[in-house]
């Protein structure tokens, strides 16, 4: 559609919606400070509409201004990711690009594997949902429970998993080499 099919169509929908309210004119004028002439132009189509008259008019229907022009509905906004399996973890892609950093919701079974560190290009930043993640990185073996979160570059040899206690939920962002998450929060203290 056109911004003049867009634009023809305003006047016809102030008009509908505001006999559905019963509203007339007169009182839609003195709610909304604008003439009644003004009013009674927009809905036949003889003055353009601008966002100084329909803001007005879409708060004195309380109405979405996208409902006075007819806005195109935005879709689902669920992500609707496909899981992808393996060696028993199941990773769902968040991000839909290819390249740049990548999101992924990793869920890890509860199992007990012996770690098998990699390294490769990257930055990863984890963030523990739900469970209990076991980390190796480098010489550090850690254990990060829900709300911790640890970065690091992949360069280093690294390797995680359930600590075996039972299943772990992770978000991750991964992301070329020099890319870093800027977390403002301080880590937890561990006593």
């Amino acid at each position: 559609m056109t911004t003049d099919e867009v634009l023809a169509n305003v006047g016809p929908r102030l008009r509908r919606i505001r006999k559905e309210r019963e509203v007339t004119l007169a009182a839609l004028s003195e709610a909304t400070g604008i003439s009644v002439s003004t009013l009674s132009r927009l809905e036949s189509g003889l003055r353009k509409p601008s966002l100084e008259l329909l803001l007005p008019i879409a708060r004195a229907h309380q109405v979405p201004l996208d409902e006075l022009v007819g806005a195109p509905s935005t879709g689902d906004p669920r992500v609707r990711a496909k899981p992808i399996r393996r060696n028993g973890l199941v990773m769902y892609p968040l991000t839909r690009q290819t390249g740049g950093l990548q999101a992924y919701k990793i869920i890890e079974p509860n199992r007990v594997n012996e770690p098998d560190p990699r390294s490769h290009e990257g930055y990863e930043w984890l963030y523990v949902l739900s469970g209990r993640l076991r980390l190796v990185l480098g010489e550090h073996d850690v254990v990060l429970g829900p709300g911790e979160a640890a970065e690091f570059d992949t360069r280093v040899p690294h390797w995680f998993g359930s600590t075996g206690e039972g299943p772990v939920e992770i978000l991750s962002l991964f992301g070329p080499q020099g890319e870093r998450m800027h977390v403002r929060a301080r880590p937890a203290v561990r006593k």
